[in-house]
């Protein structure tokens, strides 16, 4: 009601016309939504049609249990016209009625009809609608009307099924022109109205014919209808069926009331019978009286019994002609009731088979769908856990080689004319690890680690492996490019930078790695089959991991071979000189000390904001580390102390190198290889 008071005030118009536009539209929806054939066998005219709806709405009860549906009753008058009863539990919606009932005489009966309300009230007779509205139906004159004198409720035999004419002014003797060109006189017309009966005999329209005596004795129709009642005025029961006796036993006695036993669920009337005569065209739902029946029926649901009321005038009796109202198997075995208790011609048997199997599909198609929704969620979770694992081997794997091993490919070696090889690896890391406990280490490296391993994603190197405190990159490998010794430069100058924000646990201060890089050809191929890893082969990995081994803290040691590629390339480069490397003897090698065409944030891969946030981080920690270490005992082989406060890896090994560059350069591969065994041990 207030989408229509919205509409009337958004359109300037009353709320009958919305609601009559509203009738319209829903009959038209009704069609569309696959009722239409339903609708248009309820009755052959108007008053069929509204005498129908309250079964109609009945047998889709049976599928929408909640649904409350309006009731309707039609009364014809002497006049051609006929009264509309409507009745309902939802007030102030009477004038959606007129829009249906118009449509429906528009559409199916080609009849121009007008509604206008001549009395609303709440009829005495009804125990549920709160609102009773009666309509006057009137039909429009019209050239084209298909209906004859009565126009809303007969329909003449003989008139025609071809081209709509005029009733009122149908001449038999008329003559006609076919497709074909023939005439049709006035005789083929009459004999489409004609019905011939017994042996040659023809009659116009239909008469039924009665016999003398009722030629059925009283046990064979009392079997034969086994839950049929009989009362009269008084609701005095007079007769009954077989087996609502057996359900019932207070019926067996006849002079009982039968509103003792029954009560009326369908129509909502009261159970006098002169309501009952008032809406005798609407099927009567009676539900057994649970304090009436026996004490086996106590403690199940009651009966229902569904059928139609016939007033027999001669006898001034009422006839009840009913069927147990059952839907499923389970139904009729909670009332301890079997198949044989209903009439072998009573279509309620096959409706409950029907019905069961209908059940029995439904409950299927309903388990079908449960296993198809925990299909979609295992399928979804099988994704998301493959997915998981794709990602996984891909940080181990090249992605093309993880591919190939999952199809049970093998993995051909293959060889790379140019590429570029980083080494790095923390300085002092064997003090560090006789200094701290084993979680400490594991927190430090986790951390820069971790920073390493983002900057790969940003500059696209291939993160090789980790053994210890060492970390090898390479560029141009597995996927060659061009730009592979640029890459691992910018790679190089951000892990400098990203070291300066991981904390020593002994110093409290940054810690220092040292970086080699060469450039050259290598083989690389997947080596094992359990943990399998993509390894590269060549003279090009021992000259990278020596221009590591000989280089200085801080600092980014080159090879000539990756000297020549970027020298012309904005990197701002430093000579070294001359060094004697182990396994190579005198090479000359240089410093990368940064690049002039990119800044630190994208080399970095991150915003200002990033960066100044990141730099505080660093900043407190460190703060509090160097708290911590004002309190820390010296020990044999840590830094020296000198005023309460350590000194920094980098001015140590400065002193260090000052005094004998040459030994510890020497020196430097046994130490590596010493502090990696024993930071395995100390895991």
């Amino acid at each position: 009601m207030q989408l229509v008071a919205a509409a009337c005030k958004l359109l300037d118009v009353k709320p009958e016309v919305v609601l009559r536009q509203f009738g319209e539209y829903f009959f038209d929806f009704c069609k569309r939504s696959g009722y239409d054939h339903m609708l248009r066998t309820l009755g052959g005219n108007l008053f069929e049609f509204i005498e129908n709806l309250d079964a109609l709405h009945s047998y889709l009860a049976l599928s929408y249990k909640e649904m409350n549906a309006p009731s309707f009753r039609a009364e014809r008058n002497g006049d051609g016209t006929m009264f509309l009863h409507y009745y309902s539990d939802r007030r102030g919606l009477c004038q959606i009625v007129p829009g249906i009932i118009e449509a429906v005489a528009k559409d199916f009966f080609n009849s121009e009809i007008t509604m206008e309300i001549v009395n609303q009230i709440e009829e005495l007779e009804r125990t549920g609608k709160k609102e009773h509205v009666v309509f006057l139906v009137t039909q429009k004159p019209t050239f084209s009307n298909v209906m004859c004198s009565n126009k809303l409720s007969q329909t003449p035999p003989c008139l025609p099924r071809g081209p709509r004419r005029n009733a009122m002014h149908w001449n038999p003797n008329r003559e006609v022109k076919s497709g074909s060109g023939q005439q049709m006189t006035h005789k083929s017309l009459t004999v489409r109205g004609l019905v011939q009966l017994g042996k040659g005999k023809l009659l116009r329209g239909f008469e039924p014919v009665y016999p003398k005596n009722l030629c059925i004795d009283l046990k064979t129709f009392c079997n034969a209808f086994p839950f049929h009642i009989v009362f009269d005025k008084e609701l005095m029961v007079r007769q009954a069926g077989v087996n609502v006796q057996k359900i019932v036993p207070g019926l067996q006695t006849m002079s009982i009331h039968l509103d003792q036993y029954f009560s009326i669920v369908h129509p909502e009337v009261t159970f006098t019978i002169s309501s009952i005569r008032k809406f005798i065209n609407s099927h009567f739902v009676l539900q057994t009286r649970r304090d009436m029946m026996p004490e086996a029926w106590r403690d199940r649901p009651m009966l229902e019994l569904r059928g139609q009321m016939l007033w027999m005038e001669s006898l001034q009796c009422m006839l009840y002609q009913a069927s147990p109202l059952l839907r499923s198997l389970h139904e009729l075995e909670e009332r301890s009731m079997h198949i044989s208790d209903i009439a072998p011609h009573d279509v309620t048997r096959d409706l409950i088979l029907l019905n069961q199997q209908r059940l029995a599909e439904m409950e299927l198609s309903n388990q079908l769908e449960r296993k198809k929704e925990e299909l979609r969620h295992l399928s979804q979770h099988l994704e998301e856990e493959r997915t998981k694992t794709e990602n996984l081997l891909y940080a181990m794997l090249p992605k093309h080689v993880a591919n190939q091993l999952k199809e049970g490919k093998r993995v051909e070696a293959g060889e790379f004319k140019e590429c570029t090889i980083l080494f790095s690896d923390v300085v002092t890391f064997t003090n560090i690890c006789s200094e701290c406990e084993p979680i400490q280490i594991v927190n430090m490296l986790n951390s820069m680690y971790l920073k390493f391993d983002r900057l790969t994603t940003v500059h696209t190197v291939y993160k090789v492996e980790t053994i210890g405190d060492a970390y090898m990159v390479v560029g141009g490998v597995p996927i060659p490019v061009s730009s592979h010794a640029e890459r691992v430069a910018n790679f190089a100058l951000g892990m400098v930078i990203a070291a300066r924000e991981v904390i020593n646990p002994i110093t409290g201060g940054p810690i220092q790695i040292r970086v080699g890089v060469h450039s050259g050809p290598v083989l690389a191929g997947v080596v094992g089959e359990k943990m399998p890893r993509y390894c590269l082969f060549g003279d090009t990995v021992n000259t990278a991991s020596r221009m590591e081994s000989h280089g200085l803290p801080n600092m980014i040691h080159l090879s000539p071979s990756v000297y020549l590629v970027l020298k012309d390339k904005g990197f701002m480069i430093q000579e070294r000189g001359e060094i004697d490397v182990k396994g190579k003897g005198r090479m000359s090698t240089y410093f990368l000390e940064g690049n002039l065409t990119t800044t630190e944030h994208e080399i970095m891969g991150r915003s200002v904001k990033e960066a100044d946030s990141g730099r505080a981080s660093v900043q407190s920690a460190r703060d509090c580390n160097t708290e911590a270490a004002l309190y820390r005992p010296g020990k044999q082989g840590s830094p020296s102390v000198e005023g309460g406060l350590p000194k920094s890896d980098h001015q140590l090994t400065r002193a260090t190198l000052s005094q004998s560059p040459t030994p510890i350069e020497a020196e430097a591969p046994h130490s590596t290889k010493h502090i990696r065994t024993s930071f395995c041990v100390v895991l």
